[in-house]
């Protein structure tokens, strides 16, 4: 019987994370009477009077106000970099350094962030251990331990540093700081397989927690202790101890919390054998998982470390312009002084063309600096979506397309003992939600394209929406198509699913037809159709599919153009390079 596997058993304290407001800052929420734009103006007049050891503060506050309401997101992110920034401008080392705890802990809570999270803490680390503040030194420890925990193995001395902080713990007399390790042990032997071990720590961690009344780490003990359970095959007292753990998760509105809850829920009801239980959670399961996947601030906060080199970039430039206006007038003043002497004109016109060449030099630098980071972003935005489309494909193929795979093979295994009234129905709701499982898995990763190319999953894709819709779909093809990398192959596929998506909803046409042409320079796409026709100048400025479908096409180096006119149908071109190759590192 499995435990808790490795990948499992760090995502499960990563998730709950998401409870922690700014690492181990106060527990006690912040009333939340005060509205964010009172608190906006509070802090512009603050800046205004150069008060910037109150605004890094009323920013700090901001950052929490926005991730009570908004869970893990950018704003908050924001929020705590302006206060950084302030701290800094006061020459307040305690605050800047404390803030440095903050925003690691908060990056800590996305693996794709872990490096720049494990910067941040570590120069926090060593800052408070040269001021010999021994609580936040505990802090960082604990911060950098629950990355560790990411690593696979686990790192050997991974438990007996833990233990040592938790000894540290109780020598300074802070209960939060120790409930906290016990529960990252927890973890930690949960992924070793050791259940007594997980069950001893999970439980004094959940009595301090108790005490503390802090929910994120009540709720994640209770998790744990429900995990034990299910090794026990106890998988009744597992529920209960799960069903504990989500409520307090659904109080709290965390989406993947409640998404892993509702994964371990329905597996044990399936050991149970009872599937129709099984089968709705297993729904849950999927419904948390788009929810949470689909949400956008789970997908900006992995872009906001280049985000801030963006701006630092930016104001950079500002200070080259700034540079070259004082260059000019310093130019003038000279030219002005000199006029008498044709030498010195000479040398005035020689320094000022310098001058100028050296600044455009620059400006171009920064630009096309700030060029390569957008590139970058967008890089990541894009890998991010398709790797997490690819990761739920996998997971709903081999999780619970397996289930309702076993569970058909014993149902026709004692066909016998079932009476017909109850057979019949019983297989076709199976091959329904089987149908319907690989229906979900292959639209979020299509086994037509990873295995045939794009044209054969284009002619997939038509046939089968042939089949469920009443409307015409046509795909001719026209030339050889070049070869595609991969990514280029997802980004055109994609493109096209969005476009004749938008058909069928919205177009209401009878006669839909895509197209590719390809000629020694140019590969075109068309999606035509006679429907209603749309303002696409007025998508385009507010539909995010439109812009997602604007940025896939620009990134792999193409322009799109949408033609549309009431009554009479929409034209949308594509135009790409014969050799579509995406933006590389």
């Amino acid at each position: 019987m499995r435990f808790c596997s490795p990948r499992s058993g760090w995502r499960i304290i990563l998730l709950f994370l998401v409870f922690l407001n700014g690492g181990f800052q106060s527990v006690q929420a912040e009333s939340d009477t005060t509205s964010v734009d009172s608190l906006k103006k509070q802090i512009n007049l603050l800046v205004q009077d150069k008060h910037y050891s109150q605004a890094a503060k009323a920013y700090d506050s901001l950052g929490k106000i926005y991730h009570r309401q908004y869970g893990y997101n950018k704003y908050t992110m924001d929020s705590y970099l302006s206060s950084l920034k302030y701290y800094s401008l006061m020459g307040d080392s305690l605050g800047y350094f404390n803030q440095y705890l903050v925003i690691g802990d908060y990056y800590s809570q996305d693996y794709f962030m872990h490096a720049y999270a494990e910067k941040y803490l570590k120069k926090a680390q060593q800052y408070f251990k040269r001021t010999q503040n021994m609580p936040k030194v505990i802090e960082a420890r604990l911060g950098l331990d629950n990355i560790a925990q990411h690593i696979e193995p686990t790192p050997p001395g991974l438990k007996t540093h833990l233990r040592e902080t938790e000894r540290l713990s109780v020598k300074y007399q802070r209960p939060y700081s120790q409930a906290y390790a016990l529960s990252l042990l927890a973890n930690t032997y949960s992924r070793d397989k050791q259940p007594d071990s997980a069950y001893y720590f999970a439980s004094r961690s959940l009595i301090i927690s108790n005490q503390l009344k802090v929910n994120w780490l009540i709720a994640l003990n209770h998790f744990y202790l429900g995990l034990v359970e299910q090794f026990r095959n106890n998988s009744m007292a597992a529920i209960e101890e799960y069903q504990k753990s989500y409520n307090l998760s659904k109080a709290e509105n965390s989406l993947g919390m409640m998404r892993e809850l509702s994964r371990h829920t329905a597996d044990s009801y399936s050991r149970m054998g009872d599937y129709n239980k099984a089968y709705d959670w297993s729904q849950k399961t999927l419904d948390y998982t788009v929810q949470f996947y689909a949400s956008e601030q789970t997908k900006s906060i992995r872009l906001q470390e280049l985000d801030s080199q963006i701006k630092t970039l930016a104001v950079e430039k500002q200070l080259v312009e700034e540079q070259s206006r004082n260059q000019h007038v310093l130019n003038s003043a000279l030219f002005i002084g000199l006029i008498i002497s044709v030498i010195g004109v000479f040398t005035l016109v020689y320094l000022r063309r310098q001058q100028t060449l050296i600044d455009h030099q620059h400006t171009v630098i920064a630009q096309q600096q700030i060029r390569q980071l957008e590139l970058k972003s967008l890089r990541a935005m894009i890998e991010g979506q398709e790797g997490e489309r690819s990761r739920i494909a996998r997971d709903l193929h081999d999780g619970l397309g397996i289930q309702l795979s076993r569970i058909k093979l014993f149902i026709e295994a004692h066909q016998e003992e079932l009476p017909s009234t109850v057979k019949e129905p019983l297989n076709q709701f199976l091959d329904e939600a089987c149908a319907e499982t690989r229906l979900i898995s292959n639209d979020l990763r299509p086994y037509a394209l990873s295995t045939f190319g794009l044209v054969p999953a284009l002619e997939d894709l038509v046939q089968k929406l042939n089949l469920v819709n009443q409307t015409n779909l046509i795909l001719d093809h026209y030339g050889e198509m070049p070869p595609l990398s991969d990514e280029a192959a997802v980004m055109i596929y994609r493109v096209v699913q969005e476009l004749l998506n938008n058909a069928l909803k919205h177009a209401h046409a009878q006669v839909v037809t895509v197209q590719l042409m390809v000629n020694e320079e140019t590969t075109l796409i068309s999606v035509d159709d006679d429907g209603l026709g749309a303002d696409f100048d007025n998508l385009l400025s507010t539909g995010s599919g439109m812009a997602n479908i604007k940025s896939r096409i620009a990134y792999l180096g193409g322009h799109v153009m949408w033609q549309s006119e009431a009554g009479k149908g929409t034209s949308v071109m594509i135009s790409l390079p014969i050799a579509i190759r995406p933006f590389s590192h």
